[in-house]
C-alpha cells in the first residue's frame, strides 16, 4: 500500500484503485493491478496493461474496482467511468469561473475548485471531471500539481492570440500537405487552393534548410504529405508552375534582387524625360572631333569604354574614354542606392541582371554609336616608340564614331589603322608590365549562352587574340594612370593591390594550361583598400578599376572621387568609402559566385545529353580518393574517381560522360 500526498488530497493506492494518466495529450482511465515501491502495473480502458510510475498519474481515486472480475468486465466498467467523467466535465463553464475568480490572487486547490464546479455530495468522479475540464481548456487557468491559478486578463488575451496563431499554423500545415499530395496525384498541377505564404514557407525551407525561420512548419507540412524528402519539393514547385525546370536556385538562395523598385524606375524615367545638359559644362573638354571606337563582344548592349588614337608631330595621342555615369546618377539617389545594393551587374548564360536599369545601362549611360555623351577621358601622349611622355585625365564630351566586335577588330589588325598601331602599342605596354614583375595568366575562357529555342551554345575564347588583348591592356593602363592621378592628389579611392606571388613558375607568356593553373594557385590574394599599394600581379605601383562604371559599383565610386578632384562635388571620405565597401562586399562576392555557378550549371546541362561522349582532360590535382581534372573543351574543373588507374598531375586523359545532372551539380566520368 502506498500513500500519495498531493495538495488538497491524500490518496491511498491499493490494488483496484481507479487512477488516470495522460498519454498523447489524452486522459486515460485505468485500474491498479499491482503496486510495488511506487511502480504500478495498470489495466487501462483500452484493454492494455501498462507499467507506470506513480508520479505520472494525473488523478488517484479512492473508488475501487473488483480486480477478481473478468478482464472484459473491468474494461467495460472503466469505459463507462470515462464516459461519465467526460459528461460531467462538459458541464463545467471554465470561462464563467474565471470571470468570478480571476481577480483573486490566491491559488485554488482541487477540492476547492471541485466545490466551485459542483454541488455536494461530491465523488471522486467530480474531481476527475474537474481535472479533465481544465486539462482540455488551458486558456484561463494555470493548472499544476492539483493547484489552479487564474491568469490575468492580459495573459488570457495573449493566450488567445497564441491559440489563434496555433490554429492558423495547423490549418496551414494541413492545407500545405493537401496541396502537395494533390500535385503529386495529378498530371497537371493542383486544384487545391493554397495561399502564397504557405508556398513561401516551403520555398524558404528548400532554399535555406534548417536556417530558414519557417523550418519547423515546413517540416511538419512535409511530414503530413506523401513526400519522402525535402529534395522532392523542387519537382513540386516545377509541376505547380511556380518554378521552371532550370530555376536559378543560387539566385534565390543568395537573395539577389532581380527587379527594380518603383522609385528607381521613376527616376530612370525622369532622367530619360529630362536629359542633363553637359555641353555647356566649362570643365569638360570637347573631344567630339576625335574618332572614338568601341570594341566589345557581339552581344554587348552596355558600352562603358571606348578608345581613340591620333597621330601627333612627335608620336601619338592615345585616348581611353569612359562614360561619365556620375553625370546621371548622383550619390544617394534611388538608382545609386539600388546599384549599391547590387554591387555589380551579373551576366549569366540565360539572364542578365544589370546594376542600373536597362534604359540607362543600355541607352542613356551607354556609349552608343553616333550619340554624344559625357565622359572621363585619359589622354596619353607617347613618342613614336610608344613610350609614355605625359598623360592627363579630363572630364570630356565624346562621341562614338564606330562600334566594332572583337572579331571585326581582329580582321583589321595588320591591315588597317588605328587597330594595328593600337595592338602594337598594347604589346609594348604589356611587355613593360611583365618586366616590372607582372604575372600573366593566359587561360582560355568559355562563353555559354542559350539560343531562342533554349538550345545551349558555347564557344572557347582565346583571351590572347589581338583585339581582346588590346582592350585588356589599354584598360589596365587607364586604371593604373587613374590610380596614380588619385594618389598624387591624396584622394582616397577603391584601390586594388596584390602582394608578390608565393612562387613564380614562369616569366613572360606561357601557353601551357597546367603551368598557368599552377601559377594561378601561387598568386597572393588580391586586396581592396582606400590607399594606394603595389599590385604585383599586374606589375603596377597603384591600381583602381574605373573603366566599367555601368557594371561595377567600385568603378562608379572611383569615378566620383576623380570628379571630386575637379570640384564637381565633395569627395567621399576614407571612412565613407570603407563603410560602403563593407556594405557591398557580400553583393560583390555573390556576383562572382552566381556567375560561376550558373555557367557551370549550363555546361553540365549541355553534358546531360552527351552520355558516352569522350573529352580530352588534364589532371590538375591528385588526391587520395579522387583527381581534380580540367575538361579542356569547356574549361570545366571536376572530380574524377577512376577505378584501378593511377594518374599523376599533368596527365592528359580521355574521359567519357557517364551521368550528368546539372541541378544536383553531379558529373560522373570514367576513363
Amino acid at each position: 500500500m502506498t500513500t500519495r500526498h498531493l495538495p488538497g488530497i491524500v490518496s491511498v493506492m491499493n490494488i483496484g484503485n481507479i487512477v488516470e494518466y495522460i498519454d498523447q495529450q489524452k486522459i486515460v482511465s485505468a485500474v491498479i493491478l499491482q503496486e510495488k515501491q511506487g511502480k504500478l502495473r495498470l489495466l487501462n480502458e483500452h484493454n492494455r496493461e501498462v507499467s507506470f510510475s506513480e508520479n505520472r498519474l494525473s488523478h488517484i481515486s479512492q473508488a475501487r474496482l473488483d480486480t477478481t472480475l473478468s478482464r472484459d468486465s473491468i474494461v467495460t466498467q472503466l469505459k463507462q467511468l470515462t464516459e461519465n467523467r467526460k459528461k460531467l466535465s462538459e458541464t463545467i463553464d471554465i470561462r464563467e469561473l474565471w470571470e468570478i475568480l480571476h481577480e483573486e490572487s490566491e491559488d485554488i486547490e482541487l477540492s476547492t475548485m471541485t466545490l466551485f464546479c459542483f454541488d455536494p455530495p461530491l465523488t471522486p468522479d467530480h474531481e476527475a471531471a474537474v481535472i479533465r475540464a481544465f486539462f482540455h481548456d488551458r486558456l484561463y487557468f494555470k493548472f499544476s500539481q492539483m493547484i489552479f491559478a487564474p491568469y490575468s486578463a492580459e495573459q488570457v488575451e495573449g493566450k488567445k492570440r497564441q491559440l489563434k496563431e496555433a490554429e492558423k499554423k495547423e490549418r496551414r500545415i494541413q492545407d500545405g500537405a493537401a496541396w502537395i499530395n494533390d500535385i503529386l496525384n495529378r498530371k497537371n498541377g493542383s486544384s487545391t487552393a493554397i495561399d502564397e505564404a504557405t508556398i513561401d514557407i516551403l520555398k524558404s525551407f528548400y532554399l535555406f534548410g534548417n536556417d530558414s525561420e519557417h523550418a519547423q512548419t515546413a517540416k511538419q507540412i512535409i511530414k503530413k504529405s506523401s513526400l519522402h524528402s525535402t529534395e522532392q519539393l523542387f519537382h513540386i514547385f516545377v509541376k505547380a508552375g511556380i518554378w521552371h525546370q532550370d530555376e536559378n536556385i543560387h539566385l534565390l538562395s543568395l537573395k539577389i534582387p532581380t527587379v527594380f523598385s518603383s522609385n528607381v524606375l521613376e527616376q530612370e524615367q525622369s532622367l530619360i524625360t529630362n536629359p542633363i545638359h553637359f555641353s555647356d559644362d566649362p570643365l569638360r573638354k570637347d573631344l567630339t572631333h576625335i574618332p572614338l571606337i568601341t570594341i566589345d563582344g557581339q552581344s554587348t548592349l552596355d558600352f562603358d569604354d571606348a578608345i581613340s588614337l591620333e597621330n601627333t608631330e612627335t608620336g601619338y595621342s592615345l585616348g581611353i574614354h569612359i562614360i561619365d555615369v556620375d553625370a546621371y546618377i548622383k550619390n544617394g539617389d534611388p538608382v545609386d542606392l539600388s546599384a549599391r545594393e547590387r554591387g555589380s551587374s551579373i551576366y549569366m548564360p540565360d539572364d542578365k541582371l544589370p546594376m542600373i536599369p536597362p534604359r540607362l545601362s543600355e541607352d542613356l549611360c551607354s556609349l552608343k554609336e553616333g550619340e554624344i555623351r559625357p565622359g572621363i577621358s585619359t589622354l596619353v601622349r607617347t613618342n613614336r616608340f610608344f613610350e609614355i611622355q605625359e598623360y592627363k585625365i579630363v572630364p570630356s564630351i565624346i562621341k562614338i564614331r564606330q562600334k566594332m566586335s572583337y572579331a571585326e577588330a581582329n580582321l583589321l589588325n595588320g591591315k588597317n589603322d588605328p587597330i594595328t598601331t593600337l595592338y602594337r602599342m598594347a604589346l609594348l605596354f604589356r611587355e613593360k608590365r611583365i618586366k616590372a614583375g607582372a604575372v600573366q595568366i593566359t587561360l582560355p575562357e568559355v562563353n555559354v549562352w542559350l539560343e531562342e529555342n533554349r538550345e545551349i551554345g558555347y564557344s572557347k575564347i582565346d583571351r590572347e587574340n589581338p583585339s581582346r588583348m588590346l582592350i585588356s591592356e589599354l584598360m589596365i593602363l587607364a586604371n593604373s594612370l587613374m590610380a596614380e592621378f588619385l594618389a598624387s592628389h591624396r584622394m582616397p579611392a577603391v584601390f586594388r593591390s596584390q602582394a608578390q606571388p608565393k612562387q613564380r613558375l614562369f616569366k613572360g607568356i606561357e601557353t601551357s594550361l597546367l603551368l598557368n593553373f599552377m601559377q594561378r594557385k601561387q598568386l597572393s590574394r588580391a586586396m581592396i583598400g582606400t590607399t594606394p599599394e603595389t599590385h604585383a600581379g599586374l606589375g603596377v605601383n597603384a591600381y583602381v578599376t574605373a573603366t566599367s562604371p555601368i557594371r561595377r559599383y567600385h568603378d562608379l565610386l572611383t569615378q566620383r572621387q576623380i570628379k571630386a578632384i575637379f570640384g564637381y562635388h565633395a569627395p567621399y571620405s576614407k571612412t565613407d568609402l570603407e563603410d560602403i565597401l563593407l556594405s557591398i562586399s557580400t553583393a560583390v562576392s555573390n556576383t562572382s559566385r552566381i556567375q560561376a555557378s550558373r555557367k557551370r550549371y549550363w555546361i553540365i546541362k549541355y553534358l546531360e545529353s552527351k552520355k558516352g561522349v569522350s573529352f580530352e582532360s588534364l589532371v590538375l590535382e591528385c588526391h587520395r580518393e579522387h583527381y581534380l581534372i580540367l575538361i579542356k573543351e569547356f574549361m570545366l574543373e571536376t572530380k574524377l574517381v577512376p577505378a584501378g588507374i593511377r594518374l599523376k598531375y599533368g596527365d592528359i586523359v580521355q574521359v567519357t560522360i557517364q551521368h550528368a545532372d546539372a541541378r544536383k551539380d553531379q558529373l560522373s566520368l570514367f576513363i
